[in-house]
């Protein structure tokens, strides 16, 4: 992997969106805390840096700042937002707080030519960005000329072409800076000279190198969830090591419709691998019996899967435990205080519990969730399963709002199942990026025929995305809501009343809960 962009996060929400834009283009990058070392970035070898925005101020005490070494690795630097900031403190310019802050939609004014613009934002132009920051920059450090203003940002862009540095207060990785793409490419591709050769396929073929270097003659076990993360994982492996692997596909009680079937049938059936059906339903569901905080029954899941893993693998003579970790779940777990800073608790980021005998394979751990899917079409899986809505790994249980029962369980799977089956028939699912229905805690008066009932809300839920890391709800017309809300009351005993959530996924987030 010859050309790495590095990417130093100082806690911005979009953090993630600047690392999915440069792989976009065709280039391989990490996300590591601007806290690491010089050493560490120096070992990174990368061919450039981006420094992200955050929410700090560069004039506090204790702010953060960018590695030194950044500045003296002689390399292109590209400063975001507060990025731009640090920089220009830390190479002799002056920051200051804001007359006005200037967060949304704004119009940067082009007022030079620089490398960094050419042929995206030409000299005179008044181009669309998205900025968000409360500090501007006063004074340039020695070197720097400013390339572009806007009305609160009068360093809004600036360019030091001679060592290649640049800053920009805007955020080229959002959409609503329509060429952010564009400038993000030039700065990877033009200054930096990346050659955007990362493919999907040369991920695939080295990744079986690095499995095969890790695991050698010992036998992997890898737990199936019935998602796409896990069956990639598998696949992946079952290429890379035949019949070394053995997948355990732990039945937890908590699953979709019919997914323990399809499950079974594709792994076991079409591609003959070594597969342990565990039904684990009823232990599951006692040890969440009377829970009914969401973070409690991440724990709780969290602990039974290991538990069944640990007791599956003995008899197997395992030696690895394979787990479908993305990036995303890699950055939260080291993220410098942004908004993601807390692992979810049903990954295990960075090893197992010292009680299992077991080594971590994570063959996905640097991709992201769209990527996972790309690896999945690239390895031949059918559509229909790669091509699956997200299923978080608790599965129903935290689309279960309150105490979990076998009965509330029934009730969901049931809603849930019509309100997926409805979007297909509408021709919809592949305009989802994930679908599903929530059983509330509370129950209704309702009128149904001539009796009197009170039973459970559902709320349905369904948004769009590219990636996962953001998400918009889904505009259904009212004729469609309607008739999915008259199947579930009518064919789900125990629901009767159903509402649509309007709500939107904030950056930096993978699943819905």
């Amino acid at each position: 992997m010859s050309d790495r962009v590095l990417i130093l996060d100082f806690g911005s929400q979009f953090t993630q969106l600047i690392a999915r834009r440069v792989r976009e283009s065709g280039v391989y990058c990490e996300i590591l805390p601007c806290t690491v070392t010089d050493a560490a970035v120096e070992r990174f070898g990368p061919r450039a840096i981006i420094l992200s925005g955050g929410p700090a101020s560069t004039h506090e005490a204790a702010s953060p700042r960018a590695p030194a070494v950044v500045y003296t690795l002689g390399v292109p630097v590209l400063g975001i937002c507060y990025g731009e900031q640090t920089m220009c403190a830390q190479l002799g310019g002056r920051i200051e707080p804001g007359l006005h802050r200037e967060f949304g939609r704004a119009f940067l004014e082009v007022t030079d030519d620089c490398a960094l613009f050419e042929g995206v934002f030409p000299k005179g132009a008044r181009e669309q960005v998205w900025m968000s920051h409360g500090d501007r920059v006063t004074a340039l450090p020695p070197g720097f000329r400013v390339v572009g203003q806007s009305d609160g940002a009068p360093f809004a862009a600036i360019a030091d072409d001679a060592r290649r540095f640049y800053g920009v207060q805007f955020h080229p990785e959002v959409v609503h800076t329509p060429r952010g793409r564009d400038l993000l490419r030039r700065f990877t591709h033009d200054i930096a000279g990346c050659g955007g050769d990362w493919t999907m396929a040369a991920f695939r073929e080295g990744a079986i190198a690095r499995i095969r270097e890790q695991v050698g003659k010992g036998h992997v076990i890898c737990g199936l969830s019935g998602g796409v993360d896990s069956g990639v994982t598998a696949l992946l492996l079952h290429e890379a090591l035949g019949d070394h692997l053995t997948c355990v596909f732990v039945d937890t009680g908590l699953l979709r419709q019919g997914e323990a079937e399809e499950v079974v049938g594709l792994f076991r059936g079409q591609y003959n691998i070594p597969l342990v059906h565990r039904d684990a339903s009823d232990l599951f569901l006692a040890r969440l019996e009377g829970v009914t905080d969401p973070e409690r029954k991440r724990k709780i899941i969290g602990a039974a899967f290991i538990d069944v893993f640990d007791a599956e693998a003995s008899p197997l003579d395992a030696d690895f435990l394979a787990q479908g970790t993305l990036y995303p779940d890699v950055i939260e777990s080291v993220s410098f205080h942004g908004p993601s800073v807390t692992i979810k608790s049903h990954h295990n980021v960075g090893g197992l519990p010292e009680r299992m005998k077991l080594r971590l394979v994570e063959p996905l751990r640097e991709l992201f969730k769209d990527e996972v899917r790309e690896l999945g079409r690239e390895l031949g899986m059918p559509e229909s399963f790669v091509g699956r809505h997200p299923f978080p790994g608790p599965g129903l249980a935290v689309r279960i709002l309150g105490e979990i029962t076998p009965e509330r369980t029934a009730i969901l799977r049931q809603a849930d199942a019509i309100f997926l089956e409805e979007i297909r028939l509408a021709g919809l699912y592949d305009a989802i990026w994930q679908a599903f229905a929530v059983l509330l805690p509370v129950n209704t008066v309702g009128v149904m025929g001539d009796f009197r009932t009170y039973e459970a809300v559902c709320a349905l839920r369904a948004v769009t995305s590219q990636d996962g890391m953001t998400a918009d709800f889904y505009p259904f017309d009212t004729t469609f809501l309607g008739r999915v809300a008259a199947r579930i009351v009518n064919e789900v005993k125990g629901i009767n009343r159903v509402t649509y959530d309007v709500t939107s996924k904030p950056p930096g987030t993978i699943e819905w809960e």
